[in-house]
């Protein structure tokens, strides 16, 4: 096949929120090469997950991204995910694109097999320790059967049950790793076919360690509290003992909080400037010009705001990613408003390379956003954590809803004056039609998703 179709390179962060890069509107973090990618492309400013059923986000908002499904209408997000849900790197491989992965993959072997032809550094857990990844090489066999059987007791976690890889590359900062296999793959490239690199990166998930010189550019002292911090949430969200939130203790601690925000933002600095080592090889190829780049992150973080520290919410910073496309035919320097979910990238993509787009997919094109600013795609939004939480906003208003042992919970924002949620309206009479118009939007979306046939939403909305 000759390569009459574009490149495509698929940067995936790990527990990045929307609001941490510099072009984007925030002064204290220092991002360069996402910086770029604004300049260079379109950034898509409301890009949401639409949650999750566990309390590792991660896994099923990745699987929604290689399946372009919705949240109930996926199986297997951890453990391998069915056959009959076509996967972005499989239908890629399909229509003659050499496909290749490495980093972060947290939906079972089987499920990497069928989407790459080929890889390195492949992490199939959902977190470690960033300097020693057990990590494993491309296996044709699709097998990857190696296993650690332990890990040198210095690195050794209460977090960290099972280790599986066939090496660990000990004293590299798994950015670093991830990165340079990239390049490796870049430089060695001599195919006329197409190819489709998937760069799932760790960072900045916890722990949050990176080199020296990137902490030292945060002064914690120096870092300014979120106008939402507060010392612990206001109420039972039905999992404030989740992992993310026992990170920090209780009640929050303005100082650590602002330590915890410097190490943050130095992973994602240092993300940054790995990103921008492939980006520079990309150039060096001269691939760049026939190569769309996306960025995208599969969750935010709280770190803080709302007295939490994780993604298990339903926040403005833990629902909402950064998401920017650059290349053949995405428009230069652009941002859209859009609601966009992480699974519409697979249909976008299939559009941006002249592809069909699987029956299997859910999601939904962007493509008519990118070459319209006035598109929105959708007038509102879902989003749900486990059997805890249900959120839906429209253009100016959000509410949240909670079960939590048989107790509701509501909460009414107007984000257009409180983006910070700060002001609860769910009881202000004035409201009160607003309130009911987005329960009746929230009660569509429940049926359109089938969450009350869900294992998740038959506890939800029993307590409802």
């Amino acid at each position: 096949m000759s390569n009459d179709k574009p490149n495509i390179l698929f940067f995936f962060t790990d527990d990045q929120r929307f609001d941490t890069i510099h072009a984007l509107g925030n002064p204290e973090i220092q991002t360069p090469t996402m910086d770029r990618l604004v300049a260079e492309g379109t950034t898509f400013t409301h890009a949401h997950i639409p949650g999750g059923t566990s309390g590792a986000i991660c896994m099923p908002s990745r699987a929604m991204l290689h399946t372009g499904r919705t949240l109930f209408h996926l199986e297997g997000a951890g453990q391998g995910i069915p056959e009959d849900h076509v996967l972005m790197g499989e239908h890629f491989q399909a229509h003659g694109f050499n496909t290749w992965g490495t980093g972060k993959w947290h939906n079972g072997p089987a499920s990497y097999a069928r989407s790459f032809s080929d890889g390195a550094e492949i992490f199939f857990g959902g977190m470690d320790d960033h300097w020693n990844v057990p990590a494993f090489d491309h296996d044709p066999t699709g097998k990857y059967e190696g296993r650690l059987p332990q890990c040198p007791d210095a690195f050794r976690s209460n977090d960290v049950k099972i280790r599986r890889g066939d090496h660990v590359t000990a004293g590299k900062h798994s950015s670093e790793l991830f990165a340079e296999a990239a390049m490796d793959y870049l430089d060695e490239y001599d195919s006329d076919d197409p190819f489709f690199m998937y760069m799932a990166f760790m960072a900045p998930h916890d722990p949050r360690t990176m080199p020296q010189d990137f902490l030292d550019l945060y002064d914690p002292e120096k870092i300014k509290l979120p106008e939402n911090f507060m010392g612990g949430h206001p109420f039972d969200n039905g999992d404030l003992k989740v992992r993310d939130e026992v990170l920090a203790d209780f009640p929050r601690d303005p100082n650590d909080t602002k330590r915890h925000i410097a190490e943050y933002f130095a992973m994602v600095t240092h993300l940054d400037a790995q990103i921008g080592r492939v980006l520079d090889t990309l150039e060096k190829t001269g691939k760049a010009d026939n190569t769309i780049v996306v960025f995208a992150g599969d969750n935010g973080l709280a770190v803080g705001q709302h007295g939490l520290f994780g993604k298990q919410n339903m926040y403005e910073h833990s629902v909402r990613v950064p998401m920017v496309m650059r290349g053949k035919g995405v428009p230069q320097g652009e941002r859209r408003d859009a609601y966009a979910y992480v699974l519409d990238i697979f249909p976008t993509l299939c559009d941006l390379i002249g592809v069909d787009i699987p029956d299997t997919v859910e999601g939904k094109s962007l493509v008519s956003a990118l070459n319209d600013a006035d598109d929105h795609v959708r007038d509102t939004i879902f989003s749900a954590y486990r059997q805890y939480q249900r959120m839906v906003k429209d253009d100016r208003y959000k509410l949240i809803e909670y079960v939590v042992d048989g107790r509701r919970t509501t909460q009414l924002f107007d984000l257009q004056n409180d983006p910070l949620e700060l002001h609860n309206l769910a009881d202000a009479p004035a409201h009160s039609d607003t309130l009911s118009k987005l329960r009746d939007i929230l009660f569509q979306w429940r049926d359109d998703w089938d969450d009350e046939k869900s294992e998740w939403g038959k506890t939800f909305w029993a307590g409802f």
